[in-house]
């Protein structure tokens, strides 16, 4: 299976990359960040890119991928709503119809986040431009097309981008998720739950924490 990443610099991209290089299921993974990601694999091809609004020959001319996760995202905290909304919808859209036209049995992946609104009537911005974002990227020629929405992630421990602040509050997580399985997911489970979707496609496109779990136990090698 070939596949695109992007965000591979945060610590969900990161994740996803680390497991989908020692999955049998992958066989090329191309990686489109504005920075060097640091990993060396045989697998992995890395594509800089200073401007996800002009991403030029280089992403067009990517052909018959399987899948794209796309893990890039920022935070709404101090962020002015158009220029979150250009960062996130735009953004986001502009790169799925570069890849549109040359792949047209691509699943993509859009990691959007609990809370995210399909309505696009919610009293929180960014939750309503999530969804509209899920909405449209739904639209497009794709095989199949998926939200993930998970809560608290349980980080790969020893990856270079896993959040400081996972070492403090990380004994939440047992807890959090005995009583509340669909806010907590390990970021080993999502990555493992995209490459399901990827060759197991499910007619649910909206895919929450507890839906998580089960894909990401599927896993036939």
């Amino acid at each position: 299976m070939k596949i695109i990443i992007t965000g591979a610099t945060g610590m969900v991209g990161e994740g996803v990359l680390y497991t989908s290089i020692y999955d049998s299921r992958v066989s090329e993974i191309v990686l489109i960040s504005r920075k060097k990601s640091g990993y060396d694999h045989p697998k992995v091809r890395e594509i800089i890119v200073d401007d996800f609004f002009n991403l030029g020959t280089q992403i067009t001319e990517l052909h018959n991928y399987d899948a794209c996760y796309f893990c890039l995202g920022v935070s709404s905290v101090g962020m002015e709503k158009s220029q979150y909304e250009k960062l996130t919808y735009d953004l986001t859209l502009n790169f799925a119809k570069c890849l549109e036209p040359n792949n047209p049995n691509l699943v993509f992946i859009y990691v959007s986040g609990q809370g995210t609104d399909s309505t696009e009537k919610s009293g929180t911005h960014w939750a309503r431009v999530k969804g509209k974002t899920e909405n449209e990227l739904m639209k497009l020629n794709f095989r199949n097309v998926y939200g993930f929405r998970p809560g608290f992630i349980r980080p790969i421990y020893g990856l270079k981008y896993t959040h400081n602040y996972y070492k403090y509050i990380g004994w939440l997580y047992p807890l959090g998720r005995m009583i509340y399985p669909e806010g907590f997911s390990s970021l080993k489970e999502i990555a493992l739950a995209m490459l399901e979707l990827s060759t197991h496609p499910i007619s649910q496109k909206i895919i929450g924490g507890k839906m998580i779990t089960q894909l990401a136990k599927m896993k036939n090698n």
